[in-house]
């Protein structure tokens, strides 16, 4: 894998969904076994500083994530020169929401915890091996991408503000890209049968997380 962060457009998402084999009728985007509540997006709308918030913060986090990520399989050198980017771009992606706060009057506020993505975490295997806790990482940054590609398409389509309709269809794209080199970092450490069956466990496991929550404006997952 080179250097360049991964792009899609919504041709390119609709083919990660076909090439994979992960989306049905019954599913929502890239695999996702549950929908976000449709209220969601309009709860959002009415918590525009709030939920602007938590995005930068989440942006914040996902750059640290990858960080992490290098440090811990810094022997790989695929994974490094696949994620290397991903952390500029992730900070870039703060940066931009930090702006658009800032333009807005808004103030960044303290960091908030993510309850969806630490539910997600209890559920990482502990008892395994170097090799299967690579498999069950990659599957959680694919799956938290994923799941925030899904939002930014509902604040794309839903906000009244064109401006921020626009802005939210950029990060879609984006986050479409990064579920898909997660995946793609995954099926060249891992049989590709193995890949699929750990990312469909990760799609039950999140279903169960998803219906442990009541849907907030205030934070994006």
């Amino acid at each position: 894998m080179g250097g360049t962060p991964y792009k899609a457009d919504k041709k390119r998402i609709d083919e990660i969904e076909q090439q994979i084999g992960m989306s049905t009728a019954g599913n929502s985007i890239l695999g996702l076994k549950m929908p976000t509540d449709p209220r969601w997006a309009d709860l959002a709308s009415v918590s525009l500083e709030e939920i602007l918030t938590d995005h930068a913060f989440c942006e914040q986090k996902a750059a640290t994530q990858c960080i992490t990520l290098i440090q811990r399989y810094a022997d790989r050198e695929d994974l490094v020169n696949a994620l290397s980017p991903i952390v500029t771009e992730e900070w870039g992606h703060f940066r931009m929401v930090w702006a658009e706060m800032k333009k807005r009057g808004f103030v960044l506020g303290k960091q908030r915890k993510d309850e969806y993505v630490n539910l997600l975490l209890a559920n990482e295997p502990k008892n395994v091996h170097g090799e299967e806790k690579l498999l069950h990482k990659l599957m959680i940054c694919a799956l938290i991408e994923a799941r925030s590609c899904e939002r930014f398409r509902l604040l794309s389509e839903n906000l009244e503000e064109e401006a921020l309709r626009k802005f939210y269809h950029k990060f879609m794209v984006s986050e479409a890209g990064h579920y898909r080199l997660f995946i793609d970092l995954a099926t060249q450490y891992f049989d590709a049968a193995k890949v699929r069956d750990a990312w469909q466990q990760w799609l039950k496991i999140e279903e169960g997380v998803l219906q442990q929550l009541v849907p907030r404006g205030d934070r994006m997952h």
